[in-house]
């Protein structure tokens, strides 16, 4: 699955980073199955449960403060019932920009979970609009894992932390 998912990233990355923004990456790889949420639109909303969809390397060096791992390629739900007994509870999940985070919402969503939202443009989009993230000491950091050089062009602010 995931060398499958990693290879359908790669062909379409490079398109799109000629493209050039968020939303066009969005539109081109994502179906809307999740609503979006906007980061504008977390001010002042409460009781909101984060879920990060990135793998542990990602959360590690950065995510939001109180988000719980779920992960992409190893994602099981048993945990998430168990913690989340509340199928109305109101969840964000995100990833980098808010493709992967859409997969495990679709994943939510047939748990019963009514209140999902997909964080729209992810962790880069919340870190460019001014959020503060925690590193994995929930200490805040610029620091924000871009998954790999090509995506690192979304992020614009922030120190940018992947892998070769």
């Amino acid at each position: 699955m995931r060398i499958y998912f990693s290879i359908f990233i790669c062909i379409f990355s490079i398109g799109i980073q000629a493209q050039g923004n968020i939303p066009k990456a969005l539109k081109e790889l994502n179906k809307e199955t999740v609503p979006y949420i906007m980061v504008n639109e977390l001010k002042g909303k409460k009781n909101m449960v984060f879920l990060d969809a990135r793998e542990v390397n990602e959360f590690k060096v950065s995510h939001i403060k109180g988000a719980i791992w779920v992960g992409f390629d190893r994602f099981k739900a048993k945990p998430i019932v168990k913690k989340i007994r509340n199928k109305k509870t109101n969840i964000v999940v995100y990833c980098s920009i808010g493709v992967r985070s859409e997969r495990i919402g679709e994943k939510l969503q047939k748990l019963g979970y009514k209140n999902v939202y997909n964080l729209f443009g992810g962790i880069f989009e919340y870190k460019n609009s001014g959020g503060k993230v925690v590193n994995s000491k929930n200490i805040e950091t610029d620091s924000v894992h871009t998954y790999n050089k090509e995506w690192s062009a979304y992020l614009n602010k922030g120190i940018k932390i992947y892998e070769d």
